[in-house]
């Protein structure tokens, strides 16, 4: 079906050869002999393989061409190794390295950068749940992930965090028709006090023209430190009349300031 397509820059791959069983022998026989011509046959004959495991990551928001360039890196790998007396197919010893290859190459282009040890220990996790879910059939608590791994429980959510992409403090999170409201509204300010004496006096003038609501939400928000959900539940009204009167106190200061 269309929607299981994969699409790949100059490359059509409604018209990928895929080699039988009998030619693939035939060629890893001449391309041991020395015949580049032959690996090259191989790898164009297998592209399907790399297609088949893109289409995990169709919905994600890396490039496939560049996906498909890092899996067909991972399909030339298993050719060099592959050992025809082992009596495997080729797609049963590729696709794992294929597999490894792409997700080794998002694990290391993540936009915050964290240490490969915790990042292997994620994917240890991860593959030990998958053992205990295929044996047992129902997914492990953290503590029994700990037992079988033999390291702490509290480094189990540590290690999987280092997995999930960084989110923008700018991304909007809720839109009910009018402002919207973004994860920065969400989180506590929690920086220093402003050292600086006259635009504390000046804020502190501008601050007492305010209206009392906007007042007191500003002074809750950037004193208390509260974010806008929890002054909303104190008010009794909703986050994003919460946000609509912040930003109104926030003009207003600006202007009284200038």
């Amino acid at each position: 079906m269309a929607r299981y397509k994969v699409d790949i820059t100059g490359l059509n791959t409604n018209n990928i050869k895929v080699l039988k069983s009998s030619e693939t022998l035939e060629l890893f026989k001449k391309y041991q002999n020395g015949d580049l011509n032959a690996k090259e046959q191989l790898v164009n004959g297998n592209l399907k393989l790399v297609l088949s495991i893109l289409k995990r990551f169709n919905n994600s928001k890396y490039n496939l061409d560049d996906l498909f360039q890092v899996g067909v890196i991972g399909l030339i790998k298993a050719i060099d190794n592959f050992d025809l007396s082992y009596n495997l197919k080729l797609s049963t010893y590729a696709c794992p390295l294929i597999l490894g290859e792409i997700k080794r190459y998002i694990r290391d282009n993540t936009s915050v950068r964290v240490s490969r040890s915790i990042k292997d220990l994620a994917y240890q996790i991860l593959k030990c749940k998958e053992d205990y879910i295929s044996e047992k059939g129902l997914e492990p608590t953290n503590a029994e992930i700990a037992k079988i791994l033999d390291i702490e429980e509290y480094k189990i959510s540590y290690a999987l965090d280092s997995l999930k992409e960084p989110m923008s403090i700018f991304e909007p999170i809720y839109n009910d028709g009018g402002d919207t409201i973004y994860l920065l509204d969400q989180l506590a300010d929690k920086k220093e006090k402003n050292k600086d004496r006259d635009m504390i006096i000046s804020m502190n003038r501008a601050i007492q023209k305010l209206k009392e609501r906007e007042r007191n939400i500003l002074m809750e928000r950037f004193l208390v430190g509260k974010t806008q959900m929890e002054i909303a539940d104190r008010l009794g009204i909703s986050q994003a009349q919460v946000s609509r009167i912040e930003k109104s106190a926030m003009n207003n200061i600006r202007r009284l300031i200038k």
